[in-house]
């Protein structure tokens, strides 16, 4: 059945996909069973090695790649400061203006980069030979708008760039199969529904080649149980050099989870929430759009507190008010939210 609303126990009334997930009934048994079997001490080192290793299968399906370029960690901030970390002394980093702190804060931190903030729309024309990265989401956080991901692509690969892009607010309603990046990054706790904590990222050929992994550790390794000492440097050949220790409780979870939309039809989950987050905007009188993330200017918090008075989970960002559907929501959500506006 599609939606498969019935896999999640909760979600009428629910617009928060954009900050935090519901979990599906298996990610919640997964998770239940995990802490038992930690309470029991029957919980196991390799086992959770093995759980990891499914939940990256899963991701690279989700991301469109093969399983030897996708790397696990648990932050976007932790991926993109590998990048910044890398960048040569100087280097030219182009980025969203107003995007996510994630995909910025790294680059900035540095003090040494130029980094320099362009207008979505306007990312790709502003690509330059002396452009060294350009690092972005997908979708915005604060408005929802998507960027036309193939235009950036194509002009970094024309001036010689690096690309990163954060896919945390479109991997799970937009398909993420076919982006051409060098790092793609994701936290999987919104739109895939799973813990907090767990992230995957691929990294291309040339990113495996010039991107320092300055977090190596015990799991750096081709096999991670060989490379738990020194004195010698363990790193995989692939991107799994950049994973990092993973938070084995939270991998529980994020296995079931990414597993579940992994399981889907990606474009018909495009579909349907798309289509639910046009009937709202109807219902507002915007315009339709690209994105299942609805925004609104709500300088004052007045749409935002009318919407919780309803009982409707929303959210408030750049003063603007800030919905999304998912598959746990249906038209019955949309004509609450319309509602609780006067609409």
């Amino acid at each position: 059945m599609f939606p498969p609303r019935d896999q999640f126990q909760a979600g009428r009334g629910y617009l928060g996909a954009c900050t935090l997930g519901i979990p599906t009934r298996n990610t919640r048994d997964a998770v239940l069973r995990d802490l038992e079997q930690w309470a029991t001490g029957t919980a196991s080192a390799h086992d959770y090695s093995a759980i990891l290793e499914r939940a990256r299968g899963h991701a690279a399906a989700l991301l469109g790649v093969g399983p030897d370029r996708i790397a696990t960690g648990s932050q976007v901030s932790v991926f993109a400061g590998l990048a910044a970390a890398s960048a040569p002394r100087g280097a030219e980093v182009l980025c969203v203006d107003g995007d996510f702190s994630s995909v910025v804060a790294p680059f900035l931190v540095r003090g040494d980069l130029r980094v320099r903030h362009v207008p979505v729309h306007a990312l790709a024309d502003e690509v330059t030979d002396a452009t060294w990265m350009v690092s972005y989401s997908l979708v915005q956080s604060a408005t929802g708008e998507v960027a036309d991901a193939a235009s950036v692509s194509a002009a970094a690969r024309d001036h010689g760039a690096l690309t990163l892009v954060d896919t945390t607010q479109a991997t799970g309603w937009l398909p993420t199969t076919g982006l051409d990046a060098d790092i793609i990054v994701c936290h999987a706790y919104k739109w895939l529904s799973a813990p907090r904590g767990a992230a995957f990222a691929a990294f291309s050929g040339r990113a495996v080649d010039e991107i320092v992994p300055y977090t190596a550790g015990w799991y750096s390794g081709a096999d991670p149980w060989a490379s738990t000492y020194g004195p010698g440097l363990h790193l995989a050949d692939d991107a799994t050099r950049f994973d990092v220790s993973p938070a084995w409780h939270t991998w529980v979870g994020a296995e079931a989870a990414l597993g579940f939309a992994a399981s889907l039809d990606a474009e018909a989950v495009h579909r349907y929430d798309l289509g639910l987050a046009n009937a709202f905007r109807e219902r507002l009188g915007l315009e339709a759009s690209d994105s299942a993330i609805v925004t609104w200017p709500d300088a004052d918090g007045a749409d935002l507190a009318a919407l919780a008075a309803a009982g409707i989970t929303a959210s408030g960002r750049a003063g603007r008010a800030r919905v999304a559907f998912h598959l746990w929501n249906d038209d019955e959500d949309v004509d609450l939210a319309a509602s609780s506006l006067g609409r």
